[in-house]
């Protein structure tokens, strides 16, 4: 049961985060600023962003609730609150002060510790560090398109 609770918080945190990352972007990938860009011709459509991330969020929230309940300690907490900082962040750092470079470098540490839950903090969570593939997978897929757009324009 605690880790239904567990879960069923991670969901608020994190669509509550997604919520506030797209209110910082400030409608940024409709500006001028960004349609101008030259892109990476893999960019998916932006109907994919909203299904990836509904996803992602939610396979990352049954994971959390996992790993806090059954690994939880301050070092796990402070992974967490960076994670969702740098998520956060990287939209109004990219989309919003246009901050191409620093959003790289945000994206990059973002990515690092999602690696960091993967490899170092799963181990009695069992299989349920699968659950971050997906959210891998895309930060990784984010991560080329903002290197992209840092070398092409």
């Amino acid at each position: 049961m605690k880790q239904v609770k567990l879960t069923l918080l991670f969901l608020v945190i994190n669509f509550g985060g997604l919520a506030i990352g797209r209110w910082l972007m400030n409608n940024g990938p409709l500006t001028d600023w960004y349609t101008n860009l030259n892109q990476a011709p893999w960019t998916p459509p932006g109907i994919v962003f909203g299904i990836a991330w509904t996803l992602i969020m939610i396979c990352f929230s049954i994971y959390l609730g996992k790993l806090f309940t059954t690994n939880y300690n301050s070092k796990i907490r402070s992974v967490f609150i960076i994670q969702f900082i740098l998520n956060v962040s990287w939209n109004y750092i990219f989309f919003n002060q246009h901050l191409v470079l620093i959003g790289f470098i945000t994206i990059v540490l973002l990515t690092s510790t999602l690696f960091y839950f993967f490899f170092k903090l799963s181990n009695k969570t069992k299989y349920y560090q699968y659950l971050l593939l997906p959210y891998i997978i895309w930060l990784c897929i984010a991560t080329s398109l903002n290197l992209y757009i840092l070398i092409h324009n």
